[in-house]
């Protein structure tokens, strides 16, 4: 197996610095589509055969690092009692969402083998097909994400109705956090068991939070999840989120092997702000791989040139890939990127 990404994720000398990205497998690749256009979104995550599948396309394209496999955020509410539906125009849609104390009283937390057994499968497939590769990287949406959907019922703006609860009831709101965070630990404890090498936290929401509301609200149950996880498996926590430049001393307390971030703070304010014991993933603006390759290539070269020469950086986007993203830009960046560091 190429070990260069987990030896990035532990913070040891490499040969070049690894890369891979978020969405890797999805809607800008044509191979994509012949999956898409026959089979509804949460049927394609749902069959094992056919996530398994998408997941392997990048792996089979280009040249990266490390796969991630073919899922979604949402499925681990669907298995806690929400109506999950993906509405074309609308994207994620819960039909009943929580907004009582009655709704959190209602939710079941099952073994996530059991909940979810599709990901698992998944993940067994996906293994026997890459043949040792890559490394194959799970994932799970971080608490505060994820109770903002099942709360506001779909994406949001402001979070007014989510942070009207964390405000108001502030009680429930630490209840409802809380099961979450066991849920979250559960799913990505098996992901592992089912042989996912690293693991990779989203908290893609949490920068709409001042960090005072972070470390009050939020820190204690992402702290939870995350320690109940390495309690139990020796994979890397990777632990992103967006708009995270005024938390990010604070998202590393929450912990993570790896913080992921943004392109709104440079890489190289952001590991000196994180310090040495972690290791930093990102963090190339997505649209910048919409302009000519010689901007990609420019721009690709700053991040990298901020690194300094510490070891455990991870070259990836500051969030997932665009639809639209032309394929051969991101075909080159992976080369540029291997062979601008090699050593």
């Amino acid at each position: 197996m190429s070990d260069r990404f987990l030896k990035a994720c532990r913070r040891e000398s490499v040969d070049a610095t690894p890369v891979w990205f978020m969405r890797q497998a999805g809607r800008y690749m044509k191979a994509y589509w012949t999956y898409r256009n026959r089979y509804p979104f949460l049927e394609m995550v749902k069959t094992p055969e056919v996530a398994a599948a998408i997941t392997m396309q990048p792996v089979n394209a280009y040249d990266v690092d490390a796969a991630i496999i073919f899922q979604d955020l949402l499925p681990i509410l669907e298995a806690m009692g929400l109506e999950l539906d993906y509405v074309k125009g609308a994207g994620p849609v819960i039909h009943n969402p929580i907004r009582t104390r009655a709704d959190i009283d209602a939710l079941t937390v099952k073994p996530a083998e059991e909940a979810m057994p599709y990901t698992g499968d998944a993940i067994r497939t996906t293994i026997a097909e890459l043949e040792g590769r890559v490394p194959l990287i799970g994932f799970a949406g971080a608490p505060f994400t994820l109770v903002c959907y099942a709360i506001e019922g779909g994406s949001s703006r402001n979070y007014e109705i989510a942070k009207g609860l964390m405000y108001g009831d502030p009680k429930q709101w630490h209840r409802l956090m809380d099961l979450m965070a066991s849920a979250i630990a559960d799913s990505l404890i098996a992901q592992a068991n089912a042989g996912a090498q690293a693991l990779q936290v989203f908290d893609s929401w949490v920068g709409a939070l001042s960090p005072a509301d972070y470390r009050e609200y939020v820190l204690p149950h992402s702290q939870k999840a995350l320690a109940i996880v390495k309690q139990n498996t020796d994979a890397p926590l990777i632990h992103f989120g967006t708009g995270t430049a005024g938390i990010l001393e604070l998202i590393k307390e929450a912990g993570g092997d790896v913080i992921g971030v943004d392109w709104r703070i440079d890489l190289n304010v952001a590991w000196d702000r994180l310090g040495s014991d972690v290791g930093i993933q990102g963090n190339l603006d997505p649209v910048v791989l919409f302009a000519p390759f010689e901007e990609v290539e420019r721009q690709a070269r700053r991040v990298l040139d901020s690194v300094q020469g510490r070891r455990g950086h991870i070259f990836n986007l500051g969030h997932g890939i665009l639809p639209r993203t032309p394929v051969e830009n991101v075909r080159k960046l992976i080369d540029f990127v291997h062979e601008y560091t090699k050593r």
